[in-house]
């Protein structure tokens, strides 16, 4: 308890930017972190085992939740490369109804399959990108295939420019978000992904959500010093299913607000293969990412991403081999990154988009930007190379 009354501390003797608010305080605070001191002391780690028993940072907080186990077969868990639901742990916090955590549920080698496809195949086209704005069409058909050589020796030739995989920030699946108008539309879809759905509805129905369809997704690719600034995930016109968050690669820190941002945050780590769910009252909640966490051991993958995913896969399962040269490819991108994958479902059964106003109001969905921090968006926008 001594590291996070010193985190505390530390938070209450931050002095306050003009107009600054509860969150946007914290925000700044974890953003500016030093790991390996006291200032993470107070970010709860649900995959400890003292986060179980109540005896950790903010754990006080902490509660089991019940997942519904018998609505999901081990066999098809084990087809989107999960454990039985019945070994899964999952939490949730008081003040906070409706969020759950699972501490990674993948099977041992797993989540090399969800990784590759990230970087190999869901950056495809006709799948929508931040670099497009910048970029000719066929510059971003394949991106994976344009920077694998660079990223594979990578460890040789440090100073080489950025791969256009680095460069990456967002993709989106599915009815693409467009970020000017902050909508989904009828006419820009293309096909959800059929293996990211697959593991999105077991997730979901373990969760207690039967039925949930995967429509749309938003892939975010964090570097070290990058951040998701403060939002609210309501561009969906159906609130009342779930969002489901999956993360791999390097760990971050997470910030779980309330309705309004003079709400102070509740800080959280993200581990590679935890698995995060908004849905009723914290469906609507403020969050954002300050900061991606370097590994203290240098450049190195988490420890679960070490073991192999195995040779002998079902023979209906939505995960396909990985070969050594594609994880080469993947473990040196990860090595100094982060991936994150978020899922909706944006319509509810039997609803349609409204009509809108004039087809001249339309934006075209590629010139938006990712969702950055209100303080440094503006100068992120331009730096392509960085942050967007």
């Amino acid at each position: 308890m001594g590291k996070m009354a010193a985190a505390m501390g530390s938070v209450a003797t931050l002095a306050a930017e003009p107009g600054e608010d509860a969150f946007r305080k914290l925000f700044r605070f974890y953003r500016q972190s030093r790991p390996g001191t006291a200032d993470l002391g107070g970010v709860i780690d649900f995959s400890a085992a003292h986060a179980a028993r109540g005896t950790g940072p903010g754990a006080h907080k902490v509660v089991r939740s019940q997942l519904n186990v018998s609505s999901v077969s081990d066999h098809d868990a084990y087809r989107a490369g999960l454990q039985p639901v019945s070994k899964w742990r999952a939490y949730g916090l008081q003040g906070y109804p409706g969020f759950i955590f699972i501490p990674n549920p993948f099977l041992p080698g797993y989540q090399w399959h969800w990784v590759k496809q990230c970087l190999k195949l869901y950056s495809r086209k006709p799948n929508v990108c931040n670099l497009d704005k910048h970029l000719v069409t066929g510059e971003t058909q394949d991106l994976w295939e344009q920077s694998k050589e660079f990223l594979r020796y990578k460890e040789v030739n440090k100073r080489r420019p950025r791969s256009l995989l680095e460069k990456l920030r967002w993709v989106t699946l599915g009815y693409h978000y467009n970020w000017d108008s902050k909508k989904y539309s009828a006419d820009h879809y293309t096909p959800f992904p059929s293996d990211l759905a697959f593991l999105s509805e077991q997730v979901a129905t373990a969760c207690g959500f039967q039925g949930f369809r995967a429509e749309a997704g938003i892939l975010n690719y964090y570097r070290l010093d990058s951040t998701l600034g403060i939002h609210v995930d309501r561009s969906e016109l159906d609130h009342s299913k779930p969002l489901l968050s999956f993360s791999f690669g390097q760990s971050a820190i997470f910030l779980l607000g309330g309705l309004k941002r003079d709400e102070a945050p509740t800080p959280m780590f993200m581990h590679s293969g935890d698995i995060m769910v908004m849905s009723g009252f914290s469906r609507l909640l403020n969050h954002a990412v300050p900061r991606v966490l370097p590994s203290p051991e240098g450049e190195s993958l988490p420890c679960c991403l070490e073991t192999l995913l195995p040779a002998d896969l079902p023979r209906d399962s939505v995960v396909e081999p990985c070969s050594v040269e594609d994880w080469q490819v993947c473990a040196s991108y990860l090595k100094t990154a982060r991936v994150n994958m978020t899922v909706r479902q944006v319509l509810a059964v039997g609803q349609d988009f409204p009509l809108e106003p004039t087809e001249e109001n339309k934006r075209d969905v590629t010139t938006g930007f990712c969702h950055l921090d209100d303080e440094t968006s503006q100068v992120k926008r331009a730096r392509l190379n960085t942050d967007c």
